[in-house]
């Protein structure tokens, strides 16, 4: 299923992601990765999560890391699949947020870094 949104997010020019890893160092190694390839200009780990949802007909509760990634709109397609190749997770959080607008110098960085 592609997404019916991407078209227009294309049209934003930024995004920030929100995707959820299973513990620091899993999130360490995917912003690492995806800012060492130049798909991401920054991504923030905030630890000590608690997500609360339904998998496989279960109520799972698990300690989770969420990673906010920011790049360009263009380079989404890219970095859902690299968040694939690189996720323990059959089935990983991809959420992407338009940036609709922010610190003009900021987002000229995300260009030359992206």
């Amino acid at each position: 299923m592609e997404s019916v949104y991407l078209n227009e997010v294309e049209t934003i020019g930024y995004v920030a992601i929100f995707v959820t890893a299973p513990s620091h160092e899993q999130g360490v190694a995917i912003a690492r990765t995806l800012v060492e390839e130049e798909i991401a200009a920054c991504v923030n780990i905030i630890d000590g999560l608690t997500s609360i949802f339904t998998w496989k007909g279960k109520i799972e509760e698990e300690s989770e890391s969420l990673l906010i990634i920011k790049t360009r709109s263009e380079r989404v397609p890219e970095m859902i699949q690299r968040v694939k190749s690189l996720h323990p997770y059959d089935v990983p959080e991809v959420i992407v947020l338009p940036i609709l607008d922010g610190n003009p110098a900021y987002l000229e960085w995300i260009d030359e870094v992206t």
